[in-house]
């Protein structure tokens, strides 16, 4: 498993990408997902598959990468949602 600042620079990637594709379906959405699978054992990745599931509009999907990454269903936009990750990478 690679060093906890790769991982962060991993995580950043991800989110990098889903806000590139501006959280929709896409090529960027494929990306972010496919790096976060790599790393199903990765709280901080778990909760980025849960975005990518709720811009997929894979609710139930979403809830369980949700419980994996150890937090509750966020109630707000996806955009809040992407901050949010955003700001715990920040301060990583």
């Amino acid at each position: 498993m690679p060093e906890s600042n790769d991982m962060t620079g991993l995580a950043r990637t991800a989110l990098d990408h889903l806000k590139q594709g501006e959280l929709a379906l896409g090529s960027h959405w494929e990306a972010a997902h496919e790096i976060c699978q790599a790393y199903e054992d990765v709280q901080i990745m778990n909760r980025i598959h849960a975005l990518c599931h709720r811009i997929e509009g894979d609710i139930p999907n979403a809830g369980y990468w949700d419980r994996m990454g150890g937090q509750e269903t966020p109630t707000g936009t996806l955009t809040d949602e992407w901050n949010g990750l955003n700001q715990s990478l920040a301060e990583a």
